[in-house]
């Protein structure tokens, strides 16, 4: 940087008049005289523009201006805002401290793993080839990593797994507070891992081994712990470990577990019992909602003017049962029972026109036929079915659909939490459980892309989906932060039967496509791409020392040579230009 110009600068004054403050900005000399320092106006820039007068600022300070006529090139560019955004979040949630009490190597590369994951995921070796593209190697220092190190981090981070869900547990559990825990499972490539096996496959990937993992959030939905199992694993085999690490390890004395119709069985309650301290809310299978309408537990006239009633049954001693009908979703099962059965009585007129034609006449084969067509559509509860040889037949059951019908809409939501809690709070709470469906369609999803799952090594598997799950923790709070500029409502209503309503925001922004300001409303992704254009750039710039540059635009700001931008929205569109 050259040197000041000696004794000018440009001073603001704030004077008044008349009751009004005028601004005057001076371009003075200060000097000494008879040994007292002095000033001299030399001009008035007042009536310049700001951009000017900024411009003039700079100058006196020493700063050299290229002539815009100048060539500038440009060498490389590389996506910087998402990185930076994604940087300052994860400083923010001290992920740095909750991986490590010491920085490290293996820590650096974890974190940039992390970022890579929420902004464009990957396998390892194509992450590594990637991020070259953005400031993800500058930003957590990891610029001469290969795909080797990244492994050797991902076992780093699997043998400190039980000490960050400790931390985090720390965080986000507390005595006497809400648990929210549910299964999933991926899809697995390849066949050497011995986690991998065939099960209930959620992904429908037929012929396709898969690996089950439980994961466990607060009331909100924050991720604590994430658990790996066999594919063959059944959701109910996992609560009960799942309970244990919350009292052992999290040291969480007293709490509410929540978990769906098929994790919470009477065996897990029965279970969780003999535990003490630990209170469950589920609710029951269709079966025994069945079962009790039946038995004259429940009346169906009491629903006519209430959606919620709280009843107690002598089956269950020391549960409070909450009774719940929702007519909307009554006539969504109606519709898509009426579908079911014509789509089901589609394939039975094709059997029934075969057996009518002769092509198939042994009762055997016609039951094999028929067994195909249940299977496809599970209506044949439904159905009354004639086969005998060179004969068959069919008609609906009526009693049976209609049964059906008039249980539309309920569910039963069974606690073990006292009467202070009150009965709309339990649904709620019940409800809650959409935040752990939320998280695993983050996941498996365009967001994080846990699956396909390719690692061979079994403690790389457990390494990935745990490695996944930190990355949906930055991203939870990511989306929370950014609720009110992506499709995301800042208030759902709380509905204690009915679907949580939208608020009027939430229905704006899906119209209107812009914010009240005019900004773009976007998806999390796209967000994440916009500020992808926020780049860092190489450049190389004409011979004149120490280089300063303006650009004049309403947006500009002068760009030195030490310059990173750390950027915590996108109200603006911003452009860094880092100079070597």
């Amino acid at each position: 940087m050259k040197s000041k110009p000696k004794g000018l600068y440009l001073a603001k004054i704030l004077s008044k008049y008349k009751g009004r403050e005028y601004l005057t900005y001076l371009l003075r000399r200060s000097y000494r005289e008879d040994g007292k320092v002095k000033q001299r106006t030399i001009a008035n820039l007042t009536e310049l523009p700001e951009v000017t007068r900024e411009l003039v600022k700079e100058s006196l300070q020493g700063r050299v201006f290229l002539p815009s006529e100048e060539a500038i090139e440009i060498t490389r560019s590389r996506a910087h805002g998402n990185v930076a955004v994604i940087r300052k979040v994860m400083e923010d949630l001290g992920i740095s401290e909750l991986l490590s009490s010491r920085r490290s190597r293996e820590s650096d590369l974890v974190e940039a793993m992390i970022a890579a994951r929420i902004i464009n995921p990957q396998t390892k070796l194509s992450t590594i080839r990637w991020w070259d593209n953005t400031t993800i190697p500058e930003e957590f220092s990891v610029e001469d990593a290969d795909e080797d190190e990244l492994y050797v981090a991902l076992d780093w981070l699997l043998q400190r797994q039980e000490t960050i869900e400790r931390k985090l547990a720390q965080r986000h559990l507390s005595e006497g507070g809400l648990v929210l825990y549910d299964v999933s499972s991926s899809y697995y490539e390849g066949s050497h891992c011995e986690l991998a096996s065939y099960g209930y496959n959620r992904d429908r990937k037929k012929g396709k081994k898969q690996i089950v993992y439980g994961l466990m959030t607060d009331s909100k939905g924050v991720p604590i712990s994430i658990q790996v199992y066999p594919g063959c694993t059944s959701d109910t085999k996992t609560i009960g470990e799942q309970v244990d690490k919350i009292k052992e390890e999290f040291k969480v004395g007293r709490f509410v577990v929540v978990g769906d119709r098929g994790m919470l069985t009477q065996g897990q309650i029965e279970g969780l019992k003999a535990l003490g301290g630990v209170d469950w809310i589920s609710a029951f299978r269709g079966p025994t909602i069945k079962s009790l309408f039946e038995n004259g537990k429940l009346q169906l006239s009491l629903f006519d003017e209430r959606d919620l009633l709280e009843i107690d049954s002598p089956d269950y001693p020391g549960e409070r049962l909450i009774v719940c009908r929702n007519p909307f979703l009554a006539e969504e099962r109606r519709r898509t029972r009426e579908d079911l059965l014509r789509a089901t009585e589609e394939k039975l007129n094709k059997l029934l026109r075969r057996v009518a034609s002769g092509r198939l006449r042994e009762e055997g084969k016609i039951g094999q036929a028929l067994g195909r067509i249940e299977n496809r559509y599970k209506m044949a509860k439904h159905f009354i079915f004639t086969i005998e040889d060179g004969k068959f037949d069919y008609r609906r059951n009526e009693d049976s659909i209609t049964l059906e019908a008039s249980l539309d809409g309920f569910y039963i939501i069974r606690t073990s939490v006292e009467k202070e809690k009150l009965t709309a709070e339990v649904v709620h709470s019940y409800k809650s459980l959409s935040r752990v469906e939320r998280a695993f369609r983050t996941l498996k999803g365009v967001d994080l892309k846990i699956r396909p799952i390719h690692q061979w090594l079994e403690k790389r598997v457990r390494a990935h989906i745990f490695l996944c799950m930190l990355a949906y923790y930055v991203e939870w709070h990511l989306r929370e932060s950014w609720k009110n500029m992506i499709f995301t409502d800042e208030y759902a209503g709380r509905e204690h039967v009915l679907q949580s309503t939208r608020s009027e925001s939430a229905f704006e922004k899906k119209r209107k496509k812009k914010l009240n300001d005019g900004t773009p409303v976007h998806s999390f992704q796209t967000l994440l791409s916009e500020m992808s254009t926020i780049v860092c750039s190489d450049a190389i710039v004409p011979a004149v020392p120490d280089a300063f540059i303006h650009y004049n635009n309403p947006h500009s700001s002068p760009f030195c040579t030490s310059l990173i931008v750390i950027f915590s929205g996108i109200s603006e569109r911003v452009f860094s230009l880092c100079l070597v």
